[in-house]
């Protein structure tokens, strides 16, 4: 009977530290890869040692700009033709993924169109955390793994203790995930409805639900410009709760969203590592993804179940 061959993990550039504590959580070494670059900005990755006949775990978060996706593409179509086994495409963060749907005439589905991409690309299995909206899932043919970030911050906020502990959605989309975070810690639930003039930019906000004498958690997928977020805070705080804090998977942090950060009423904005940060904030807690996806990828090599994985 044939012996699987061990497995190897290959970084993409925007996920070098990720991938690295992933490895070192796995307990094998970050494969060799490298990548050429031409004078007009063309990339390409070239694997420095054999992968055929391997299980291929290729980490890296789609997050604009275009050339992350890109050079997760070429990384598995560079797998693909020579001869991986498997390539499953470790992404935890799902870029585009806020184009799940057509709210408006003439504009695309991104996130249909990234799935079809790296299937063509040769991806076999994919492995993300938090999507933004859960049916993205049945945008693959492939197998798709979606893990949940509650595993991460659930043993945090119950180590905080907080009394009369709140936990909100900053908006009406998000009142699944504050329901099962509730449901987890035996809280109540506010949700904050707003209204959008475009695009990042909110024209008006109000709350459903009491948080006076509270101590509130918002809970989002992830965190963009942080308008929404510190708006919601500086509401929470002036409607009488006694604090507020954010938990958000994916800390996207654009534009003018560390300055928002730590002039908001936020006490701490709680996120994992599945972007690298763009600079510091005393507001800031990162929390490390890199033992999920490490036990994950462990059992997806060794065919077990990962349903231990999910605790929502």
């Amino acid at each position: 009977m044939s012996i699987e061959p061990t497995p190897k993990i290959f970084a993409c550039k925007q996920s070098q530290a990720l991938a690295k504590d992933i490895a070192e959580k796995y307990g094998i070494p970050l494969g060799n890869i490298i990548t050429s670059t031409y004078s007009d900005g063309e990339f390409q990755p070239s694997f420095e040692e054999s992968v055929r006949g391997c299980r291929v775990f290729l980490i890296g978060s789609t997050h604009p700009s275009s050339d992350h996706l890109m050079e997760l593409l070429l990384m598995c179509d560079a797998a693909k033709r020579a001869s991986a086994r498997h390539i499953t495409a470790v992404m935890p963060y799902f870029g585009w993924a806020r184009q799940d749907r057509k709210d408006k005439p003439r504009v695309p589905i991104a996130a249909k169109l990234v799935a079809k991409m790296l299937e063509t690309a040769g991806a076999t299995r994919i492995i993300t955390m938090d999507l933004h909206a859960d049916q993205i899932q049945g945008f693959f043919e492939k197998p798709v793994d979606h893990l949940y970030a509650s595993t991460i911050f659930l043993p945090y906020l119950k180590s905080l203790n907080l009394e009369n502990l709140t936990i909100a959605s900053p908006d009406m989309g998000g009142s699944k995930r504050a329901y099962a975070y509730s449901k987890a810690t035996a809280s109540d639930v506010v949700i904050c409805y707003k209204q959008r003039e475009k695009a990042n930019i909110i024209s008006h906000m109000e709350l459903i639900g009491d948080v006076k004498g509270k101590n509130v958690v918002l809970v989002d997928d992830m965190v963009d410009t942080a308008g929404t977020l510190t708006a919601a805070a500086d509401l929470m705080i002036e409607r009488g709760a006694l604090s507020v804090r954010a938990i958000c998977t994916h800390p996207i942090l654009s534009g003018k969203a560390y300055e928002r950060l730590e002039a908001s009423k936020l006490e701490e904005l709680i996120v994992t590592d599945s972007i690298p940060l763009r600079q510091e904030s005393p507001k800031l807690r990162v929390l490390t993804c890199a033992n999920l996806f490490a036990d994950v990828m462990k059992s997806v090599h060794g065919n077990q179940s990962i349903s231990s994985k999910f605790l929502m």
